[in-house]
């Protein structure tokens, strides 16, 4: 049968038809683990209760709007996500690129305000930000960036988890305005940055009066142990990004600010139509209140380490083993050589895996996986490694 999906990606010979809980269920009723919840989206899982009620009762009652009216559940979400970050108001999308594309548009703002003329952001090499032109040209990837060209200009790229690297580049350009930096780099490669680094960060921004920003698409909604990534430094961005796990599956995007860089965008310089629907926003409030009730994020820190001690001590004997990393569930299993292949053969074995930057196995379990799974999950992959590299 003749797809007529544009080809940009390069999918798996598995088509699924239900979910329940961390299970996928293809169309011969075949189960299979999800260690990858839809890429750190589906933090409750597939089918949770409460977000499919969620969804119902707003859908019986109001979809869309507009921006142009004031919106219930926006203003509920806005105000439990600046409670539970620490920031002062939010800018509701629709993705995580949006979220970002809303941040680097507010830092050159920031930037104009100050009187400078082209406005520069420090960006991190084998960073990850999204796929519109603006996103993509932050992003430390060329392989993603080719064929783009013209690229967006006004990104100064340094080394991530190098604070001397990002001092060096705001001495030599006084166009700089903002830092834009993920606390741990997903895509990347599952990249954790020394304890300090975002602390380091933090006191740079303060000293040459830069903006910091966030990117928490991936890291955020409790998938590391708190329920933003910064929280772990105690410290405050200026201005922090969210998507992915925040609608366990509906679309949204929210980028926050703080101070200063709360007020910075006004009337007219930003907008969306489908940002912060009733429905979308709906689905977000679900999904707070079930990470509080059941207890979800303090719980991954736990399940992370049990899940990377499973790993630790299946492959110990395995010299082909560079690291095995984890903030929470967060999980990176780095080989010596490029493991690509390593996703076909799990999907085998009825375990959805993942990738990336060639040589690292990347985990993004589900906040609700139970010790089974667990168990199941470290005994599957670890065969599959120890077979792959003998």
């Amino acid at each position: 049968m003749t797809s007529h999906i544009m080809p940009t990606y390069s999918r798996l010979p598995v088509t699924f038809d239900r979910g329940e809980g961390a299970w996928l269920f293809d169309e011969n009723n075949n189960r299979y683990l999800d260690a990858l919840s839809g890429i750190a989206v589906c933090n409750l899982g597939h089918a949770h209760p409460a977000v499919h009620q969620a969804i119902c009762e707003q859908s019986k009652k109001l979809l869309h709007t507009s921006n142009l009216y004031t919106i219930a559940a926006q203003e509920q979400l806005a105000d439990q996500l600046t409670a539970k970050s620490g920031m002062d108001n939010v800018f509701f999308c629709n993705s995580g690129a949006e979220a970002n594309e809303a941040a680097i548009k507010l830092a050159r703002k920031y930037g104009h305000e100050k009187g400078i003329a082209n406005p520069a952001i420090i960006v991190m090499e084998k960073s990850f930000h999204g796929r519109t032109l603006a996103t993509l040209s932050a992003t430390g990837n060329s392989k993603v960036q080719l064929g783009f060209a013209p690229l967006v200009e006004g990104f100064v790229r340094v080394t991530y988890n190098d604070i001397n690297a990002i001092k060096q580049a705001v001495e030599q350009n006084n166009a700089i305005v903002a830092v834009l930096v993920e606390p741990i780099q997903g895509e990347g490669g599952v990249n954790i940055p020394a304890t300090d680094y975002l602390n380091q960060i933090r006191d740079l921004c303060d000293h040459y009066g830069l903006l910091m920003m966030l990117d928490e698409i991936q890291t955020g909604i409790g998938r590391t142990g708190k329920f933003l990534a910064y929280q772990h430094n105690n410290i405050l961005p200026d201005v922090c990004t969210l998507a992915k796990a925040l609608g366990n599956g509906v679309p949204i995007g929210a980028c926050l600010a703080r101070g200063f860089a709360a007020q910075l965008l006004t009337a007219g310089n930003h907008g969306s139509t489908f940002g912060g629907n009733p429905l979308a926003c709906s689905a977000a409030l679900a999904v707070l209140a079930t990470l509080d009730a059941e207890q979800l994020t303090e719980q991954a820190e736990a399940k992370g380490l049990a899940i990377t001690a499973g790993f630790s001590a299946r492959l110990q004997g395995n010299a082909h083993i560079v690291d095995i990393r984890n903030k929470g569930l967060m999980i990176g299993i780095e080989l010596d050589r490029p493991c690509a292949e390593l996703v076909k053969l799990a999907l085998q074995q009825h375990l959805l895996v993942n990738v990336t930057n060639e040589t690292t196995i990347r985990l993004l379990p589900p906040l609700i996986i139970d010790g089974q799974q667990i168990q199941l999950l470290v005994d599957t992959l670890s065969t599959l490694i120890n077979e792959f590299t003998a």
